[in-house]
């Protein structure tokens, strides 16, 4: 599962860092100080999971997550006892209390991965040969997902390019990143996520990140978060 990390003492990001960097089932993504970069960096990374303090400068914790349209797992992370009753009315999988054992994190790291394999199993992957439907005011389509070369963020909504259309469904790009096979569909940057078998030619571009030519003309900028994991993938 996918990580992040949100707390705005760095001690406490660091301790937290260091007891699940071991783990094999936990990637941790990045870490965050704030609301603000916290929400930045969620659009960006479509984590599956939050590690989330609760008392931070500025919004807390679950003003966060109010924020969000698809709320990932959360654990709360917190050195006050009293937030426990609210945070679980916020569907929080466990509520640590500073310092955190790893006995403790275990059992609700156990929560998680429950909860995730009911998640998983209750949303169908959606791969290049499935067929959707899409509307778009009075237009409506059946599209063969192969058929989409990008899909584009546009405030809450999302646009899909496939053939000569670009129409726009109320969903957002970090949904539509947990809907979509993977090894397909690849998130180029914090607007895009494209499909890799329209990819044309790829060039080096500045401070060593990419930008891809699709077979349709179009250019794509691949962020250089992403382009270390386009490399993953793409490499043997």
């Amino acid at each position: 599962m996918k990580a992040l990390i949100i707390d705005d003492t760095r001690l406490a990001r660091q301790e937290l860092q260091f007891l699940l960097e071991k783990r094999k089932d936990i990637d941790i993504l990045g870490e965050a100080e704030n609301v603000d970069e916290a929400l930045e960096k969620i659009r960006e990374l479509n984590p599956d999971l939050l590690f989330l303090d609760i008392q931070m400068p500025g919004k807390n914790g679950f003003e966060l997550l109010e924020s969000l349209d698809e709320v990932p797992h959360v654990i709360f992370t917190t050195a006050y006892s009293e937030f426990a009753m609210k945070a679980f009315e916020y569907n929080a999988l466990d509520y640590l209390k500073k310092p955190i054992t790893e006995e403790r994190l275990e059992k609700a790291l156990e929560r998680v991965r429950l909860s995730h394999d009911v998640r998983r199993s209750d949303k169908k992957e959606l791969t290049e040969n499935s067929q959707v439907f899409v509307k778009d005011g009075e237009k409506c389509w059946f599209v063969n997902l192969g058929e989409v070369r990008i899909f584009e963020i546009w405030d809450n909504y999302t646009r899909i390019y496939f053939k000569d259309q670009k129409p726009m469904i109320p969903k957002t790009l970090q949904y539509m990143e947990s809907r979509l096979d993977p090894e397909v569909f690849f998130r180029a940057n914090r607007q895009q996520i494209i499909n890799l078998k329209w990819i044309d030619k790829i060039e080096p571009w500045f401070s060593g990140t990419i930008r891809l030519y699709l077979k349709d003309g179009t250019e794509v900028e691949v962020s250089r978060r992403q382009t270390s994991r386009f490399k993953e993938l793409m490499s043997f």
